[in-house]
């Protein structure tokens, strides 16, 4: 099936190069968060150790780029060239990104809620939304408006999922829907997430300090009555609420670039993704 002109097979090989890239970064996020779970099961660098670990997330990365060469036999040398420069802007924004957020805990710095959507539209925004939508469209031959369009669209899908996961993060318990994650785990991890960051925004100075000080403890040191106690803060003050209402903000500009896409059995699949990505499980 086509869209925007495209063909599905035309566009194998940047879907795989996209999962390695996807995989790897995912492979050394939970290294940098020390994260336990991920998808159900134990991180790699705990069944594996940190320097295996690394070395696998650095091999999917070199075959990412390999994935990607492959598209000279049938894109052609030019827009392979536009393809690998696209994934090199990917690369670099989410990496970007990710200093920021990991640069917020290490230096004990609490961002603003403006910071910190400037941060998740550098680092997700960019690969899990813009980034594959953008190769998509431009394996497509896609006009400038439509491009346009598709990177507004993948923007707000991708930042409406990261938000949507941190909601999950403290709301989904594990026992009775599963989340592929430890429940808290952000807590303990010292995330800057949005929900912390409107929480911190709504409690006195009392408790917006012992927020900080449980946000900045090592992971071996924050205690479950405290990972429990900002969860109950977090209902209780609406700042669960405020990320669930940005998220269906993201959801509207998602949904209003797919009104000014061409007609296509494809955008009714498009529509479904949005809802599952964003809001489902969460409204």
């Amino acid at each position: 099936m086509s869209y925007l002109g495209g063909h599905v097979e035309d566009a194998l090989d940047s879907g795989i190069a996209y999962e390695l890239f996807h995989n790897f970064a995912l492979v050394h996020d939970d290294i940098e968060d020390e994260s336990l779970i991920r998808r159900g099961k134990p991180t790699l660098h705990l069944k594996y150790g940190i320097a295996l670990t690394i070395n696998a997330g650095d091999a999917l990365h070199g075959m990412a780029y390999e994935a990607l060469a492959n598209n000279t036999q049938r894109l052609g040398a030019q827009k392979t060239l536009q393809l690998l420069e696209l994934f090199n802007t990917v690369a670099k924004q989410t990496f970007h990104g990710q200093a920021l957020d990991i640069g917020w805990i290490v230096n004990d710095i609490f961002p603003n809620a403006e910071k910190y959507k400037e941060m998740i539209k550098l680092k997700t925004g960019w690969y899990s939304g813009k980034g594959p939508v953008l190769f998509g469209g431009m394996i497509a031959g896609a006009s400038e408006a439509d491009l346009q369009t598709l990177k507004t669209f993948g923007e707000s899908l991708g930042v409406g999922f990261q938000v949507r996961d941190d909601i999950l993060n403290l709301t989904v318990a594990d026992d009775k829907q599963p989340y592929g994650k430890e429940r808290g785990g952000d807590i303990a991890e010292g995330k800057r997430t949005l929900i912390m960051v409107e929480l911190s925004g709504r409690l006195n100075e009392e408790d917006s300090k012992k927020l900080c000080q449980i946000l900045n403890k090592s992971r071996v040191q924050v205690e479950d009555d405290e990972i429990q106690w900002c969860l109950d803060m977090a209902k209780s003050s609406g700042a669960i609420d405020a990320a669930i209402a940005y998220c269906q903000e993201q959801v509207a500009i998602a949904k209003a670039c797919l009104e000014r896409l061409p007609q296509h059995p494809v955008k009714s699949l498009l529509d479904e993704l949005v809802d599952y990505l964003t809001i489902h499980r969460i409204s």
